[in-house]
């Protein structure tokens, strides 16, 4: 993957940070564009084609959230770092269910914003790059082009994140899957406390393919490994991993 037709925008009103990561993003051989202001970054990300968005939480007005969640309602599937100094699983929730791909709490290294953001574009370039049809297994359809799935006639859309885990889940149904391997596969990289990420968005998905997510009938939880899909609905009791 080259860096040099990549263009990334950075949205944050704190004008240290933003030209800091202008510049060495800059440097690492991206094109950048920023935003001092919420209302800025969305008007720019609607208006303007990247390959990514770097977005701050805390910005007045109009916050990182709302951003997030005006770009996801507008059907944009860029990919979408959030940077914040609040970093409890709460916060990282409310950035996920808005639609946010990563997350990354201040303060932080350039070098691993720079490593999200080669995991980002390396993933959506992959899933550009493969085959639109639609794939379907047991009572599980997913609908790469629109980032649905459709579960026994039921449409619901997936943020890019859901959607890459139920993609790797369904190339392995009905085996588990461990927490590296899907950390590899869906965000390229992985670390202990990423385990928290993968739950979280797992989470997610859990809330929008079953009817009820304290008995899952597809997407289970096999303690001390992983998760495993069962797309015909068979499998065991949830169990906390």
């Amino acid at each position: 993957m080259t860096t040099s037709n990549k263009r990334i925008l950075i949205v944050d009103d704190d004008d240290e940070i933003r030209e800091l990561l202008e510049f060495d993003i800059g440097t690492s051989g991206y094109l950048t564009d920023t935003a001092k202001s919420g209302e800025e970054g969305l008007k720019k990300a609607l208006e303007n084609h990247y390959d990514m968005i770097i977005l701050d939480v805390m910005m007045p007005k109009m916050d990182g959230y709302t951003v997030c969640k005006n770009i996801r309602l507008s059907r944009l599937n860029v990919p979408v770092l959030m940077l914040t100094a609040k970093g409890t699983i709460t916060d990282k929730t409310t950035g996920f269910d808005c639609g946010a791909d990563d997350y990354l709490v201040k303060p932080f290294e350039v070098q691993e914003v720079l490593l999200r953001i080669r995991a980002l574009l390396r993933r959506n370039e992959d899933k550009v790059s493969q085959s639109v049809e639609v794939l379907r297994a047991g009572d599980i359809e997913i609908l790469p082009d629109s980032l649905e799935a459709v579960v026994v006639d039921k449409k619901v859309k997936l943020t890019p994140t859901e959607f890459e885990i139920l993609f790797c889940l369904m190339q392995h149904m009905n085996s588990p899957v461990n927490l590296a391997t899907l950390l590899d596969e869906v965000w390229g990289y992985g670390s202990d406390e990423d385990v928290r990420m993968v739950r979280v968005h797992v989470g997610g998905l859990r809330q929008k393919i079953e009817a009820d997510t304290r008995n899952p009938k597809y997407l289970h939880t096999v303690l001390n490994v992983g998760y495993k899909l069962t797309p015909f609905g068979f499998g065991e009791d949830d169990k906390k991993a």
